[in-house]
């Protein structure tokens, strides 16, 4: 039997990249997600795949965007909350602004889909006490916004050196973009955080072990830029190194992995988009291929379930060697 592996997408949208980059028209919310939503089912169906998707609650509201996230739901994924406004600055929110977040995307997603969301990622890798202690009080299962990486800062760096039109108030804003150093000497396998009166799954985005460089989707594209073998090799090597070390993987996509500049000439800064969009879909079917060929890919719920039984089981157990301990004293 293989061993698990999680798959998830940020539906980010045009809008949003344009925010984060400080670009001037994302107010009108320019969106891509009738295109790329369509290309993203229909692969994942091909491989008879379900996943989870974190959906954005500004995308949720707009008329334009209903069928997309409709067909999202109605294929029988996962979606989860990926904040209402999408700013990678969530960390700098107050508590009433958090829960105001989170109120009004829940009510956005549970108009379209039926279902309160119970899963959350922030943009950008965004994460506070105070996100948490949210989660934990409005019950959410799991959350995904660790990313265990040391090179958030030259992540960081590489944004603002292409994003010079930004004021400092602005770059102050995004000061803390994709974590910090420390994050890197975080774990990799999902783990509880306990609250006051509860606790929540934490799932963190699955990066090189030990190394702790980023491999999810983004980055391998922007990697095959370069040279595709290159990119196939390290992913390769990654996935044994997970392998080894006994890390169930957490792979991220986003839907720019499945467009390529000419889908979005708006958007042509962004790494990886040099790429025509048969390129990159060509390049993510041997990424699959390789992920399926030593793992199982479930959605994160589905990841998080069995990661709740797994602990249920040794507590249990242990609870029996516990009281048979104490029998014999």
């Amino acid at each position: 039997m293989k061993t698990i592996a999680s798959v998830s997408l940020d539906l980010d949208n045009q809008w949003s990249y344009m925010k984060t980059n400080g670009d001037r028209g994302w107010e009108d919310f320019p969106s891509y997600l009738d295109v790329a939503v369509p290309r993203i089912l229909q692969f994942l169906k091909d491989r008879d795949l379900k996943i989870t998707f974190f959906v954005v609650g500004q995308d949720a509201v707009l008329e334009k965007n209903r069928g997309a996230i409709t067909a999202i739901a109605e294929a029988g994924h996962e979606i989860g909350n990926h904040s209402f406004s999408h700013e990678p600055w969530l960390h700098l929110y107050s508590k009433s602004e958090i829960v105001a977040e989170f109120e009004r995307t829940e009510e956005a997603l549970e108009r379209i889909t039926g279902k309160r969301p119970t899963a959350f990622r922030g943009p950008g890798y965004s994460l506070s006490p105070a996100v948490l202690e949210t989660l934990i009080e409005r019950s959410y299962e799991y959350d995904c916004s660790l990313l265990p990486t040391y090179i958030a800062p030259l992540a960081r760096a590489y944004f603002f050196l292409n994003s010079s039109k930004m004021s400092d108030e602005e770059k102050a804003k995004r000061k803390r973009l994709f974590g910090k150093f420390s994050d890197g000497s975080q774990t990799l396998k999902p783990h509880f955080i306990a609250g006051s009166d509860q606790s929540i799954v934490e799932v963190p985005v699955t990066t090189f072990p030990v190394i702790k460089t980023p491999i999810h989707a983004s980055y391998l594209q922007y990697l095959a830029t370069f040279s595709p073998a290159v990119a196939r090799s390290y992913w390769h090597t990654a996935l044994a190194a997970c392998s080894a070390t006994g890390v169930e993987p957490s792979f991220l996509l986003h839907p720019l992995d499945f467009l390529g500049g000419e889908d979005v000439r708006a958007l042509k800064f962004f790494p990886g988009m040099r790429n025509t969009s048969e390129r990159k879909l060509a390049f993510l079917s041997d990424v699959f291929d390789a992920l399926a060929a030593r793992f199982d890919a479930v959605s994160v719920g589905e990841h998080v379930a069995r990661f709740r039984q797994l602990q249920a089981t040794a507590n249990k157990i242990a609870g029996r060697h516990t009281s048979r301990a104490s029998t014999a004293q």
